[in-house]
């Protein structure tokens, strides 16, 4: 039986130098992938950065909304040109860097009888009440500038929208429009520009545009695991020569 021994206890390792090269070759899959995305993510960033640059162009019209999508229109400089609602105006809780408040969410609706969501801009908490900022409430044909953005269905997060009691934590355009009875909305809402309104509520140009990027660093990651996986399974195939 002793002869046998030598073969039995080289099964562990040789079972756990081949765990380690196919760890090595997972890591260096993963570590590819994520460079892949860095690319990704920078080209969209580039992007972005020339769409909201750009000379400013016509909203997208119905016959162009189901091919409105995140990854060509979103951040797109457009205008829109209508009256807006202010009956059917939506608070929407929001932070930025003038502090707690609301988007104020106000209806435009076009000559054609379609209707967008023009995010105005902020207001502070003490100032929610429409009647406190009347003055806003701009009448007749308004032409706005600003960046088209994507619904944003649900709520925030570990808050949902409650339109029953008028909460809201996200714009969701498509339930914003069924609580308000709004027909013909369009499936994107606009942030208008830093344009002052008249007793300068709300104050618009706040949107902030940042993706997050963290590729580069889980590439490095995976790319170190590899390393060492392999680096494990050639001193074991070493061990065992020795």
């Amino acid at each position: 039986m002793t002869p046998d021994k030598p073969a039995r206890s080289a099964r562990p390792r040789r079972f756990f130098a081949a765990a380690m090269l196919l760890l090595a070759a997972a890591f260096l899959g993963l570590g590819t992938w994520q460079v892949q995305r860095l690319f990704w993510k920078l080209d969209l960033i580039a992007r972005v950065d020339a769409r909201i640059h750009a000379a400013p162009v016509a909203a997208p019209s119905p016959s162009a909304w189901p091919g409105v999508d995140a990854e060509k229109d979103e951040y797109r400089r457009v205008t829109a040109s209508g009256t807006f609602d202010h009956g059917k105006e939506t608070l929407v809780q929001a932070v930025t860097e003038l502090g707690a408040g609301f988007w104020v969410i106000t209806p435009l609706r076009l000559a054609e009888g379609t209707t967008i969501l023009i995010n105005r801009g902020f207001v502070p908490v003490d100032r929610r009440e429409p009647a406190s900022r009347a003055e806003d409430e701009i009448e007749g044909s308004v032409k706005i500038t600003g960046l088209l953005r994507m619904t944003e269905p649900g709520g925030a997060f570990l808050r949902n929208n409650d339109p029953a009691s008028d909460r809201w934590y996200s714009r969701d355009v498509a339930a914003i429009a069924a609580a308000k009875g709004l027909t013909n909305v369009a499936p994107y809402f606009i942030d208008v520009d830093a344009t002052p309104n008249p007793g300068g509520l709300p104050v618009g140009g706040l949107t902030v545009v940042k993706f997050r990027n963290t590729h580069l660093v889980y590439a490095i990651t995976w790319y170190l695991l590899a390393a060492m996986s392999a680096g494990a399974a050639f001193a074991i195939f070493r061990r065992r020569i020795a």
